[in-house]
Parts: C-alpha cells; sequence; structure tokens
C-alpha cells in the first residue's frame, strides 16, 4: 500500500466526524478549524487533511485530546463558500485553516482577530489578504504557489512532449481573481515567444468543464492548461477522461492529475503544503502571532510524466525531459 493511501485511511477519520458530535465535546480543548471548498470525500483531499493532522500529531497535538478538529466542507460556489465561512467562525476556533484563495476571502471578511494559516494562493499580497510577504500583519500568513513566472513554463514542457501543438486552451477559474488572472498572463507570455496562441476557458462548474473542452474535439493541433482550483481538481477524473476521448494532450499544475492518469504535472504537491501549514497551526497554538509569521514561497516544484499516458496519445517523452523528472508513471 502506498504510504499516501495508508497515512489517509489510518488518520483521516479524525476529521470526518460530523459537526453534531464533534460540539458535544468539551470546549477545553485547542480548537483547529479548516474550511474546504470540496463537497465530495475525495480521496486527495482526504490525504491533505489526514497529512496535516499527522504533522500536528508530531508537534505533540492530538486530535480529540489535547485539540478539535473539524473539517468543514462546502462547494466551490463563492455564495456556499461564504456561508460555511460563517459557520467555521461561529465555532470560535483558536486558528483556521483555508486552503485556496476563496476561501481567504471569505474568511477575511468575517475576522481580523481570529489567526489564519492559508495554503495555496499565488498571490496573497496582490488579493489583498496580507500587508506584505516578509511582514504580513494582521491575522493572516500561510503559503503560497510561488511566482506567475513558474506558471510559464508550462508551455514549453508541453510543446517539448507535443511539438504538434500549435494553439493552447487553458482551462481555469476567475472567481479566484488575482491568482489565475496572473498565472494566465504568465502563461500567454510564454506562450508567444514559443510561437503558440492561447485562448482562455472558464471552469467554475461541471458542466463548464464539459463544455470548455468538448467544443475542442477535432482540433488536431490544439493542447490544454489545466490551472488549480477546487472546481478542476474535484472534476479532475472527467477532465483526465474527456481529454483521452478527443486525445488531447495537457498540462497540469497539480501533481495528482497525472498520478491519476493525466499527461504531465508541473506544480506544488499539495500534502507538502499541508504539511508545512501544520507547522505554522503549531507555531500559533503556541502563542506566535501570525503577523510575525512570515508568507513562505514553495522550495519545490514536482514534475510528474505519465508515460502510459504519452504513449495513448502516440507521443514520445524526449529523454531529456524524463531525466529531470521528479516522477514517471509506467
Amino acid at each position: 500500500m502506498r504510504r499516501r493511501k495508508f497515512i489517509a485511511l489510518s488518520v483521516g477519520a479524525a476529521v470526518s466526524w460530523p459537526l453534531a458530535a464533534r460540539a458535544q465535546q468539551t470546549d477545553d480543548k485547542q480548537r483547529v478549524s479548516i474550511l474546504l471548498p470540496f463537497a465530495e470525500a475525495d480521496a486527495e483531499v482526504q490525504t491533505w487533511i489526514a497529512t496535516f493532522v499527522q504533522a500536528l500529531r508530531e508537534s505533540g497535538w492530538i486530535d480529540g485530546s489535547n485539540i478539535q478538529i473539524d473539517a468543514h466542507r462546502t462547494t466551490p460556489d463563492v455564495g456556499r463558500i461564504n456561508q460555511a465561512a460563517i459557520e467555521v467562525i461561529d465555532r470560535k476556533p483558536n486558528v483556521i485553516l483555508a486552503p485556496g484563495p476563496l476561501a481567504v476571502a471569505s474568511l477575511k471578511q468575517l475576522t481580523s482577530t481570529i489567526p489564519i494559516v492559508f495554503l495555496s494562493v499565488a498571490d496573497p499580497v496582490g488579493s489583498g489578504f496580507v500587508a506584505s510577504l516578509a511582514q504580513p500583519g494582521g491575522n493572516i500568513t500561510g503559503f503560497t504557489l510561488g511566482e506567475f513566472t513558474m506558471s510559464g513554463k508550462m508551455p514549453e514542457i508541453l510543446k517539448k512532449i507535443a511539438p504538434h501543438v500549435a494553439r493552447i486552451t487553458v482551462i481555469y477559474s476567475p472567481q479566484q481573481g488575482v491568482p489565475q488572472v496572473g498565472r494566465l498572463a504568465a502563461v500567454q507570455t510564454a506562450a508567444a515567444t514559443l510561437g503558440l496562441q492561447v485562448s482562455a476557458a472558464s471552469a467554475v462548474s461541471t458542466e463548464e468543464i464539459k463544455h470548455a473542452i468538448e467544443k475542442l474535439d477535432g482540433e488536431s493541433d490544439r493542447g490544454v492548461i489545466v490551472m488549480p482550483s477546487p472546481a478542476t481538481i474535484t472534476n479532475r477524473n472527467l477532465i483526465i477522461a474527456l481529454l483521452a476521448r478527443y486525445r488531447l494532450p495537457a498540462i497540469y499544475e497539480t501533481p495528482v492529475f497525472a498520478r491519476d492518469g493525466g499527461l504531465v504535472a508541473y506544480g506544488i504537491d499539495r500534502v507538502v503544503l499541508f504539511r508545512q501549514a501544520a507547522s505554522y497551526v503549531d507555531r500559533i497554538l503556541r502563542g506566535e502571532k501570525p503577523a510575525d509569521l512570515p508568507i513562505q514561497d514553495p522550495a519545490k516544484f514536482t514534475l510528474i510524466v505519465n508515460l502510459k499516458t504519452a504513449k495513448a496519445l502516440g507521443l514520445t517523452v524526449p529523454e531529456s525531459l524524463l531525466a529531470t523528472a521528479d516522477e514517471v508513471i509506467e
């Protein structure tokens, strides 16, 4: 059994109890709430949460003993995220974990005092979440997805694997504002140097995602870049299946896509981010202030190539790219 799956099975149950059952527990524990814009019990999301819980355990925080962890799940819909954020605040947690800009934006409107640790936010300063990376100020700190320029490497990688590609469609979520717009701009700039045409397709729901991909049927010179968002991660199996059906080469910014059958992924592994986030939650629970904890950029981007998918698409992955890959799936 892979370690990622084992962690999810052995620790994930700790945060899967109904909130009603949680409410019956005593109030003498430190409380940590997680606002998750994922409605389903997604296996990958379970792994992220389990990693977070395990990291806290290693720091001495045992869920159900000296700490109480609540996972509040919702959909990527902004209205529902806002409602879930209200429920989180009503729990009066000591710290809130907020994966992604939509969760942070909702929580920021509701509290300026409860510490918030975010992850998977590309531009926290430009989004108005913090004053600066070195000195966040206020009650928010966390871990970014890196500079926008890193997204500019995606057209280059895709072109190496699929040299016939002349046009690229970027599937993104404009709901996430500055981060996604900035990443899209980085892709457009990089693609222009490669002579590639770029178009964007909004995808904030399952139907939009289906429509965006289905309209590309028959475009043999088309490639696809899938930006990270709750909608794309939740619908990743649909995305991978549709792209395979229409034989469209694609690159993703979330590693799980390649592990689940996508062609290639280049980005930050959320498992690493959730473990890092636990370190900041630990420090805040021990008395440090978010304002004094600098925003951290990722130390490593992960490149995963799925050779099985490449073969199905009739593509040959250059040896030079395989040599630099962190993971090759055969």
